[in-house]
């Protein structure tokens, strides 16, 4: 059994965001929170289960607002991250430095050409009939792979920043994450719950 198993039973029991997380891979510190709140002696999802019929049923919506507030402390981390991100991001482009403006575009290029030029020594030696060449580059697959992987990850990464600095450039403001419109919908849940 794990703490996958109990997300309904928790959830039914008037706690689904707490029930939810115990599904994800956050599980086994929701499940602490949990086991905590029902007064379980072990932390295991068996020794839960066993407690939670006989749940106070305040504990268990104590449990479900502490895991909002670390979600909530959570993404303010991550929001004040972003933030000074973008600050560093915008000091950047207000900058004068050449290098400190062109290195990413230089960063694109260079990966494009290096990419272009392995196609035409490959293109090449395909024509050509080298076999020593072909089988060379076919056994070093696993490091081109995992080269690639890491500089196209970069890629993205800075190809995901300079939308944001577009969007922030635009509109004045940073464009909020994902941690952002999770912290904004539990927001807007609890403003619901109040009224």
């Amino acid at each position: 059994m794990d703490w996958g198993d109990l997300a309904k039973q928790v959830i039914a029991l008037g706690a689904p965001m707490l029930g939810t997380a115990l599904g994800d891979p956050l599980g086994d510190v929701a499940g602490e929170i949990l086991a905590k709140a029902v007064g379980s002696v072990t932390l295991t999802p068996a020794a839960v289960q066993a407690a939670l019929p006989a749940a106070d049923p305040s504990k268990l919506a104590e449990a479900e607002a502490h895991w909002a507030d670390m979600i909530r402390a959570e993404a303010e981390t991550q929001r004040a991250a972003i933030s000074a991100t973008q600050a560093t991001i915008r000091a950047e482009i207000a900058s004068d430095d050449p290098l400190q403006r062109w290195w990413r575009p230089a960063y694109a290029l260079e990966l494009t050409v290096e990419c272009a030029a392995l196609w035409c020594v490959l293109i090449h030696e395909f024509w050509t009939g080298d076999i020593q060449t072909i089988n060379a580059l076919v056994n070093a697959t696993a490091l081109l792979v995992t080269y690639w992987g890491f500089r196209f990850g970069v890629l993205g990464v800075y190809i995901s920043g300079r939308t944001r600095e577009k969007v922030s450039a635009l509109t004045g403001q940073d464009s909020p994450g994902m941690v952002e419109k999770l912290v904004k919908a539990l927001t807007v849940k609890d403003g619901v719950k109040k009224k």
